[in-house]
């Protein structure tokens, strides 16, 4: 717009010029014309002539400058609404450019409230995670007294392993003494038997054969039979324990 008022002002300002110098030729055209004192009148219309072909010379020059400045008119008018469609093109690119800027803005206010709840869960992931730390250091505490308690008792596992291997071992010892034990008993118990039964077979003989001469003989020879038979029932206890 104010290209084409400058363009408009200066044409108007050159017609102008050319509008004063043709009334200024014609006037000193007309005074010369009038004042034969001065010039004779073949010379006043030779200068007439002159200042015809200089006007018509001017009015050629006034039409070129008239055409070139309607030809930069037209170019000014051109190019004013080449700009003008420029600047139409640049606002619809600002237009643009505002609704893209708003839709940033509100892309940044979510962007910065998402971030607001990260660092929040980030905290929160933080302090779940000293809560942890402080669990598994407690495990790891009992951990270690269970594995201690768990060395204990394979300890004492071992002592109730090796007791029991001696256990059975006395056992095994116990059973072969108490196997040899009832085969000694059952040895004694038949020589007690066999000697029960001579003792009773000598007893029933020697009564019948007993007289009063020989009475006493026969008790001393009956006692000693008699104590052997009376200490093997306690040898056979013994055995028997």
């Amino acid at each position: 717009m104010a290209s084409s008022k400058s363009s408009q002002t200066t044409r108007n300002v050159v017609i102008a010029c050319l509008a004063v110098w043709s009334i200024i030729s014609l006037i000193i055209i007309v005074v010369w014309a009038t004042s034969p004192q001065m010039k004779g009148i073949s010379h006043c219309r030779q200068e007439l002539q002159a200042l015809n072909e200089k006007h018509e010379g001017a009015k050629v020059i006034w039409n070129e400058d008239r055409q070139a400045l309607e030809a930069l008119v037209r170019q000014g008018w051109d190019n004013q609404t080449r700009l003008q469609a420029q600047v139409d093109a640049h606002r619809e690119k600002l237009a643009q450019l505002n609704v893209t800027l708003d839709e940033c803005h509100q892309e940044n206010a979510l962007l910065s409230a998402n971030i607001t709840t990260l660092e929040n869960e980030i905290e929160a992931h933080k302090a779940t995670e000293a809560n942890l730390t402080a669990h598994i250091s407690l495990q790891k505490e009992e951990i270690e007294w269970l594995h201690s308690n768990l060395t204990g008792k394979l300890h004492e596992l071992e002592s109730c392993e090796a007791l029991r291997s001696a256990a059975v071992s006395m056992q095994k010892a116990a059973e072969k003494t108490t196997a040899a034990c009832q085969t000694s008993k059952q040895y004694l118990h038949t020589q007690l038997t066999r000697c029960q039964n001579e003792a009773l077979k000598e007893d029933s003989n020697h009564q019948q054969q007993q007289s009063p001469g020989n009475s006493a003989p026969m008790a001393a020879h009956g006692t000693p039979l008699i104590m052997a038979l009376s200490l093997l029932p306690a040898l056979l206890l013994a055995l028997a324990s």
